[in-house]
Order: C-alpha cells, then sequence, then structure tokens
C-alpha cells in the first residue's frame, strides 16, 4: 500500500500565534484582567461613611491599587446626567489611585423584572476598566439588590461601620439584619469610628457581636477601632492593611469583557467629568 505523499509544513502553522496588531495583543492582555467589588454598607446615623472610604482607598493605594469608590449611599450627590449615556462620564478622578463616583439613586436605574440591580456591576466594570477595586458604598437594602445570588456563591463578606453610640449601632445591627434575612449574607466585618480613649467603642463591637449572633446567627468576622482624628496623609496601620486585604480576598470577581477594553481604548473614555473633594 503506496502511503500519500507527506504535505509540507506551512511556515505559518509553526509560527507563533502573534496578534496581528497591537489592539489584539491588547485585547488578549485585557482577557484576564479581573476588577474587585467590595460593599461597605452605610451607616447614615454614624457620621463615619468619609472615613471609612478614605482609610480603604489609602490601604489600596500603598498596595499599589487604583479605587473607584461609588456612593450609592442616600448622603451621596445624585449622578451627573450624563450617565443616562456614558456610565463613565459620571467618574471623578480624584488622584493617581482614587475616583469616586456619586450615585445616589443610580442602582435602581438599573432594577429587573426580579429586582436586581446586578446589571449596575456590570456597567460599572465596564466604565471603569482601568480600576483594580470598586467599593460600593450603599444601604444594605441596595447591596442586597446589586450583588444578589453573586454574594451567596462567592460567599462575599460586607464590611459594616459605626460610631460608639447608640444610633450608629442601631442602624449597624438593622444592616445586618437585612443582609443575612435578605441576602443570606451570614458573616461580615466591623469598622468603630471612635477615639482611642472611648470608653464605649468596645462595648459597640461585642454588643453588635452579640446581638447578630444571638438573634439572627451572623458571625462578626473581626473588629476594631477606627480612629476619625487620624490624618488623612497618615498611612492605614498594620491592623488595618490586613482588614483591607481581607476584603479584597473575599471581594466578588468580575473579568472585564470586550465592552471594557472598547471603553478603554476609545479617545476621552473614562474621563472624568468635573474633579471635587467627594470624600467628606
Amino acid at each position: 500500500m503506496t502511503r500519500p505523499a507527506r504535505q509540507p509544513v506551512s511556515s505559518d502553522a509553526l509560527r507563533p500565534h502573534h496578534p496581528v496588531d497591537q489592539a489584539q495583543g491588547r485585547r488578549q492582555m485585557f482577557a484576564s484582567r479581573v476588577l474587585r467589588f467590595i460593599p461597605v454598607v452605610a451607616n447614615p446615623r454614624s457620621g463615619c461613611g468619609g472615613l471609612v472610604l478614605e482609610r480603604l482607598c489609602a490601604a489600596y493605594a500603598n498596595f499599589g491599587l487604583h479605587t473607584l469608590v461609588v456612593d450609592a449611599s442616600d448622603q451621596a450627590r445624585a449622578p451627573s446626567e450624563l450617565v443616562a449615556f456614558d456610565l463613565s462620564e459620571g467618574i471623578e478622578k480624584l488622584s493617581d489611585h482614587v475616583s469616586y463616583m456619586p450615585a445616589r439613586g443610580l442602582p435602581l436605574t438599573y432594577v429587573d423584572a426580579r429586582g436586581s440591580c446586578g446589571g449596575l456591576l456590570d456597567a460599572l466594570a465596564d466604565a471603569s476598566p482601568q480600576s483594580d477595586t470598586i467599593l460600593i458604598h450603599a444601604s444594605a437594602s441596595e447591596l442586597v439588590r446589586l450583588f444578589g445570588q453573586r454574594a451567596r456563591a462567592h460567599g462575599l463578606r460586607p464590611l459594616v461601620f459605626t460610631n460608639d453610640m447608640a444610633e450608629g449601632l442601631t442602624d449597624a445591627y438593622a444592616a445586618v439584619k437585612i443582609l443575612s434575612q435578605r441576602g443570606g449574607w451570614m458573616s461580615y466585618d466591623l469598622l468603630v469610628c471612635a477615639t482611642p480613649d472611648s470608653t464605649q467603642a468596645e462595648a459597640v463591637s461585642q454588643r453588635l457581636a452579640r446581638c447578630a449572633d444571638d438573634f439572627l446567627g451572623v458571625a462578626q468576622r473581626s473588629a476594631q477601632m477606627l480612629d476619625p482624628r487620624e490624618a488623612s496623609v497618615t498611612d492605614p496601620s498594620a491592623r488595618f492593611m490586613e482588614l483591607a486585604a481581607a476584603l479584597l480576598h473575599s471581594a466578588l470577581p468580575l473579568t472585564l469583557g470586550d465592552s471594557a477594553f472598547d471603553n478603554l481604548m476609545s479617545p476621552g473614555a473614562a474621563l472624568p467629568a468635573r474633579v471635587a473633594s467627594a470624600l467628606n
């Protein structure tokens, strides 16, 4: 039996599969890029939301990460009208490592027939592909609508904060109750904003942990104090950096897609519409 003649191997078959152009090369690198979303539960009566967000941004800047703060709390400004056409137009660049987006009321504009606002997370990833971490500061009910089933599947753990006063503790417990009963989130980390000489801070932390466990079956994974008098230029403590790293480890990861790549490559994309001191 005569074997068929072996066909010559094309030189193209031996050549490495390099990108055909620069854009394709960048797109290949983009396919493995991941953003991480961290839920931060708003506590309107504690008066320390800006401090918590500022310290988290400082921690992630020390890690060399770029953070986008999406402030959907009731105290935040409404987003720019231009976000209805281009979400990136609502992002304000505050520094090389921090961007800010006022987003009061924005999640509900993405609500679907099932009550989920999860589409906003994908839209934010597309609008801010240069970010490494996105902090979502919102009420407990909005965080449940935003993260939904993704939170349960991933084991997401939110950050809860309060001051050392009764009203802050009440709001923190109410938030933990919503997170557990509506969202199935059964653990959280806690920050208590109080001066080192506070006589109530430790009691607040212990009482919230006890009530969450006894009445809701929810675990307070960690708790630490955050001094509101600490200067913003001060590097976060080693213990706070450990908390920031733990939150990053349990954050919701989203891989960037083609639309995010196209947004980043478009002229003028993801530029801030205006710059303001937004974390105060």
